[in-house]
């Protein structure tokens, strides 16, 4: 009952760590996840609950830090190889351009 929460994110994580890409994944489920969870282990100390809820809420909530944690080690990569490209793109743009002589110009 305290990792049934958590094993459907298992598949999930190894797909995006073999492949470097989080696309398909919201975070948005991660912070509505994290929220539910913290108001539940908050819920806890006014009215206690079984213990094992308890521990399916911390055991959810480190779940989804390192799926946030993997998601944006994963997206900031991929933005950086995007701008390394498209910074190495302009270098040779600029290669390209044929400085005139100063005489062309002014005539």
């Amino acid at each position: 009952m305290v990792f049934g929460g958590v094993v459907p994110y298992i598949p999930q994580y190894r797909d995006i760590r073999r492949t470097q890409n989080a696309e398909g994944f919201s975070t948005y489920v991660c912070l509505v996840l994290l929220v539910a969870n913290i108001l539940r282990i908050l819920f806890w100390f006014g009215r206690h609950f079984e213990a094992p809820l308890l521990w399916q809420s911390v055991v959810m909530i480190l779940t989804m830090l390192l799926m946030l944690r993997l998601c944006t080690q994963v997206r900031v990569a991929n933005e950086l190889n995007m701008k390394r490209r498209s910074f190495a793109a302009t270098d040779s743009k600029d290669e390209e351009v044929k400085v005139t002589s100063r005489r062309s110009f002014l005539a």
